[in-house]
């Protein structure tokens, strides 16, 4: 089992806390700077932006709360992917990005690689029984 010692059950909750936190808070953001958000979307060619940037809060808080209190986990990691998958090579395209920009929007880019790294490892957790969680299951 994953979760056999104490030790490992508070670190995947720490883990959680601080992955799930960290989205969250970055869709609050979203609901905090819609303006800014949209026109900096809009500019990425995105369509729909302030209904794209308001989805995608939405998604961030939900799949960030799941994380942390274990509830519907893989239905929250799956939002959260989903979000990572489409807006990372959308949004932080450094590759046609001014020379000025490259730096910083590879370094938004790889930022987002990594969260999808952690959320996939999740998603490869969601079939267990997680400690320290409100425990709803798979779906």
């Amino acid at each position: 089992m994953v979760f056999e010692t104490t030790g490992g059950a508070i670190a995947f909750l720490l883990a959680r806390v601080l992955l799930g936190g960290m989205l969250a808070f970055t869709g609050i953001n979203h609901f905090m700077q819609t303006d800014q958000m949209s026109g900096y979307a809009e500019l990425k060619g995105v369509p729909a932006p302030t209904l794209s940037v308001v989805a995608s809060g939405v998604m961030l808080v939900f799949g960030g709360l799941s994380l942390i209190l274990g509830f519907y986990p893989v239905i929250g990691a799956g939002a959260l992917a989903t979000f990572l998958i489409v807006a990372t090579p959308k949004m932080h395209d450094f590759w046609n990005a001014p020379e000025d920009q490259q730096q910083s929007e590879m370094t938004a880019f790889l930022k987002n690689v990594g969260l999808l790294g952690g959320v996939l490892i999740v998603l490869a957790l969601g079939g267990t029984t997680w400690p320290y969680a409100l425990d709803m299951g798979l779906f």
